[in-house]
């Protein structure tokens, strides 16, 4: 599938530079601040758990309230975006209490970031997180069959790209369809106009051969194991860019509708306040996920 080709690297710049187009971002990473410390004090959570040993493995755990005898939890991982280049596991905290209040498992992985290392490096590094959860999360009260990753913005591209893994190819233990199910917000599908972005290619390094083995939307679709199981759903905000209403529209005209049976615009919500979104209770993203994980 070719890309859709803008000469102007300007214009280009303008439909990814989100901070850009969110004047208030700041604000938000602020408020998430504060709200991931505030969770991490209030919750049980397991904090800085290796999953490898290079830099970056680590992963937050925060389990679900159970007593005695209650079977195990669903598992919610969350992968944070940033451009692959920025923001922090620990900046996500605030994303557990309304899950984990609900009776999920939330784990929240680290990875190192551009330009230390490149963007399938990143890949290899959640293979490796999922991986770690499937075959340890028994231990924390979480269910290794009942997992649902959601990932924002990069971390969309990477909860895609986990939907398309050999996971046999990488253990033989591990079973063909490892995640139940993915959602992708805001998430980046073909990265390849992005070797075009100044602001980003210093960092990103991005070259050819990456950018074509890195996007999800280039690879085939995965295998189908039911209706439910290993289906990827996708979603943009409604005042999102241009060019990212596109990349959420592209993984399904690439995989397919049994691939990816959902590819929606939120209205009035911007590439931050849709994970605000996701947390409200009242908002239709968040029983998105209610519905993922059961």
């Amino acid at each position: 599938m070719k890309a859709v080709q803008r000469p102007d690297p300007a214009w280009l710049e303008s439909q990814y530079n989100n901070r850009a187009l969110v004047p208030d971002h700041a604000q938000y990473f602020e408020r998430w601040a504060a709200a991931s410390k505030a969770a991490r004090s209030k919750l049980d959570g397991l904090i800085d758990v290796p999953y490898g040993h290079e830099d970056g493995e680590t992963l937050d755990i925060f389990p679900a309230r159970s007593t005695a005898g209650d079977p195990l939890a669903p598992v919610l991982v969350f992968i944070h975006g940033g451009y692959w280049r920025s923001l922090d596991k620990s900046d996500h905290s605030f994303l557990a209490p309304t899950f984990v209040k609900k009776g999920a498992c939330v784990v929240v992985p680290n990875y190192a970031l551009c330009p230390a290392v490149t963007i399938p490096d990143i890949t290899m590094q959640m293979v490796k997180a999922l991986a770690w959860v499937y075959r340890h999360i028994a231990v924390h009260g979480g269910d290794p069959d009942r997992i649902t990753i959601v990932g924002h913005s990069a971390g969309g591209h990477l909860a895609t790209m986990l939907m398309a893994c050999d996971w046999p190819s990488y253990s033989p233990e591990l079973p063909d369809a490892l995640a139940q199910n993915a959602l992708s917000i805001s998430g980046l599908y073909d990265l390849r106009p992005l070797r075009s972005i100044g602001f980003l290619q210093g960092d990103l390094k991005l070259t050819a051969r990456d950018a074509q083995r890195a996007s999800p939307a280039l690879l085939p679709a995965p295998p189908l194991w039911d209706e439910a199981w290993g289906v990827l759903h996708s979603v943009a905000g409604g005042e999102e860019s241009e060019e990212f209403q596109r990349q959420n529209r592209l993984i399904q005209e690439a995989w397919g509708c049994e691939a990816v049976p959902t590819c929606d615009t939120l209205p009035g919500l911007n590439h931050f306040s849709v994970l605000d979104a996701m947390i409200n209770p009242r908002h239709g993203l968040h029983q998105r996920v209610l519905q993922l994980l059961a």
